[in-house]
């Protein structure tokens, strides 16, 4: 609906079945090689997510967005060792994702909040995310680019790293 170029799924498993009318693959390698995948958004329960969070930064992908909530601290601490060694950015866990205005939206930001403009947010808080993107717009400007970098005691990017 945003215009996000969706080039698949991943459900172990369930690789050749069709979804959406988008391609299911077994794993984010096969989702790189056949379909050309170079963000990850993860939105598994908590006990998986780690995994998922590896395997897409062993894959290759060099934008990994973690929409789940919850993650246990344990995993995450695992997961930032591990991808401290990968060329790959983490967005989140327990983040809204990632909109520039009027371009792309990789998440679950309502996009019809966001216009085009040059202000920049980066949140820690998806809801208080779209009410700040919703007032810049009423006051007569407009969203570059929102990154909701998550609100998990342990996150990927920073607030300055963002």
């Amino acid at each position: 609906e945003y215009g996000t170029n969706v080039v698949g799924g991943v459900t172990p498993g369930k690789g050749g079945e069709k979804h959406l009318d988008k391609p299911v693959f077994d794993t984010v390698e096969d989702a790189v090689k056949q379909a050309g995948a170079n963000v990850s958004v993860i939105f598994v329960p908590p006990a998986f997510a780690a995994d998922a969070v590896m395997e897409a930064a062993d894959a290759g992908i060099k934008v990994i967005i973690c929409i789940t909530e919850g993650i246990p601290v344990a995993d995450m601490v695992k997961v930032k060792e591990y991808i401290s060694n990968k060329d790959c950015t983490l967005i989140g866990p327990n983040c809204p994702g990632v909109i520039t205005a009027d371009e792309a939206k990789v998440g679950i930001m309502p996009g019809f909040v966001f216009k085009k403009g040059r202000v920049g947010i980066v949140s820690k808080s998806g809801t208080l995310t779209y009410e700040a993107a919703d007032q810049v717009v009423k006051a007569g400007f407009g969203i570059s680019t929102a990154i909701g970098i998550g609100g998990d005691p342990i996150i990927g990017t920073t607030t300055k790293q963002a």
